[in-house]
């Protein structure tokens, strides 16, 4: 694997992980949502 290959993965690889993170951070930000509305509501 050329340097020029690897740079690209690793650019891709880190462009996944922060699609993954940013998911991540929606659905506990949904569920906290919904908790939320859930006690309030009583």
């Amino acid at each position: 694997m050329t340097p020029e290959q690897r740079t690209d993965l690793d650019r891709r690889r880190r462009q996944k992980n922060w699609a993954v993170l940013g998911v991540l951070v929606v659905l506990v930000a949904l569920f906290f949502a919904i908790s939320a509305a859930r006690v309030l509501r009583g």
